[in-house]
């Protein structure tokens, strides 16, 4: 039987091979593993043209109708996750490419956000790399959140989970998104605002809406010109749904207190971005999703997908 051939995309970690079994389709594929990012569209669909599976992780790598285009022999497109906006679903549909997903055993995102908002106003990345660097006196004045006014953005599955944790922090919650009622937020036991009270007086905003054509730009200049001059931003969501040049120029002028940033308009960060050299910001390389329990899900039901395809039943379809 002649082998299909499999490429699974983004590996970073170079994990893939490590915590999923894939001797339970290798007799069936042969995998090759990417483990950096394509330089552009162009050769990603080099790379590619001639494989028949496809393993991609998250938004990294993009699937428009173009891409879809450019691979003859594309057959199955396994995302991880349930939801991947960079994929044309019509695009699959029309070029008759089976997309499925994979389930999340548990959301992490929302401890992150906690961490970022905790690295905000306690430093401890900072203090560390100066504890690192030799220095033997603390240089940052911290900031206790309990009795400060959380204000978040998104309500759902993640937004109120990250609710809970802030509450368990003693922290005082205030919700708003375009779609949120009064009756959500009583559910999740924290309080309704508009847009505009939310910006002006919270003393931190965390975001957790999905990225959609709605959402892309859904904090602009105006909502961080209300923030108070004493607060922080959090985003653990998509980069897009920052306003990224409207961030710059806040942080750059100091109108906030900072700002910690999780997502990024174009994945990973380019080195000379000007979000590097800003001491006011908190980077991080998108690693809300970046878990052990989180990877080893993902493969394994990626396995799981092939194995179920190639047996005419495609587990988790998406398209």
């Amino acid at each position: 039987m002649t082998r299909l051939r499999c490429a699974i995309l983004d590996d970073y970690l170079n994990l893939s091979l490590k915590v999923a079994d894939w001797s339970k389709v290798e007799d069936r594929v042969e995998v090759t593993v990417f483990n950096q990012p394509f330089a552009s569209q162009d050769s990603a669909a080099s790379a590619l043209k001639d494989f028949e599976i496809i393993c991609a992780m998250r938004e990294r790598t993009p699937f428009p109708r173009s891409m879809f285009e450019r691979l003859p022999n594309l057959k199955l497109l396994i995302t991880s996750g349930m939801r991947n906006n960079s994929i044309d679903m019509a695009a699959a549909k029309d070029k008759q490419v089976v997309v499925c997903g994979t389930q999340w055993p548990r959301d992490p995102t929302a401890p992150l956000a906690m961490g970022m908002i905790l690295e905000l106003t306690r430093n401890i990345g900072r203090e560390n790399a100066r504890m690192h660097a030799g220095e033997y006196l603390q240089k940052h004045v911290g900031i206790e959140i309990e009795g400060k006014t959380l204000g978040i953005v998104g309500l759902g599955k993640l937004g109120a989970k990250v609710a809970g944790l802030a509450k368990a922090f003693g922290m005082n919650v205030i919700a708003w998104s375009p779609n949120l009622t009064a009756e959500r937020c009583k559910e999740v036991g924290v309080t309704y605002a508009t847009k505009e009270e939310l910006f002006s007086t919270a003393d931190i905003i965390t975001i957790h809406v999905v990225l959609s054509d709605r959402s892309r730009g859904l904090v602009g200049a105006a909502d961080l010109a209300r923030m108070k001059p004493t607060s922080f931003i959090v985003n653990t969501a998509r980069g897009p749904i920052i306003d990224e040049m409207a961030l710059l120029e806040t942080l750059k002028a100091r109108k906030i207190a900072g700002a910690a940033v999780d997502v990024f308009s174009v994945e990973p960060l380019p080195v000379d971005h000007p979000f590097r050299k800003l001491d006011n910001l908190v980077l991080t390389p998108h690693l809300g999703y970046v878990t052990q329990e989180t990877f080893i899900a993902h493969y394994n039901q990626m396995v799981e997908g092939i194995d179920g395809w190639f047996k005419g039943e495609p587990v988790r379809k998406l398209a």
